[in-house]
């Protein structure tokens, strides 16, 4: 099984193209905090791509701004490709199914709204899904 489940916060606003195919597709950075400490005790966070398509990568360019928080529901996904030198590269990311703000612009949590999701009885639009609770990770020292 393949799925991945992450809260985090964005590094910077998410970028929206749309493909030869006529396909929207978001891209952002997601600062995800780790459960430990560094040797100088300070908080360490992992920079995860994260990869949105279809409505939902629309809804995300629309609403989401860099420092916000997120909960996103995806799958890893580690894809290859040739540089420009004829190296192979090798890329690492999450393709999110969904995408839930759990803060809106201005800081303000989201209560019982703001999902995103691919699911097609959903069509990606903003909906009621239901609170998760308080914050699974601490608000402080956020890494950017």
């Amino acid at each position: 099984m393949n799925k991945v489940i992450l809260v985090g916060r964005l590094t910077r606003d998410p970028v929206v193209r749309v493909t030869p195919s006529n396909k929207d597709v978001a891209t952002f950075t997601l600062a995800v905090d780790r459960f430990s400490t560094g040797p100088d005790g300070k908080k360490e966070a992992d920079f995860i791509p994260i990869v949105v398509w279809g409505k939902v990568a629309e809804v995300c360019g629309n609403n989401l701004t860099k420092g916000q928080k997120v909960l996103v529901d995806g799958r890893m996904q580690v894809r290859n490709y040739e540089d420009k030198t004829g190296q192979k590269r090798y890329v690492t990311e999450v393709v999110a199914h969904s995408v839930e703000f759990l803060e809106w612009r201005g800081g303000q949590s989201s209560g019982s709204q703001g999902a995103a999701s691919a699911a097609p009885a959903a069509e990606g639009l903003p909906a009621g899904g239901g609170s998760f609770g308080p914050d699974i990770y601490p608000d402080d020292d956020v890494p950017f």
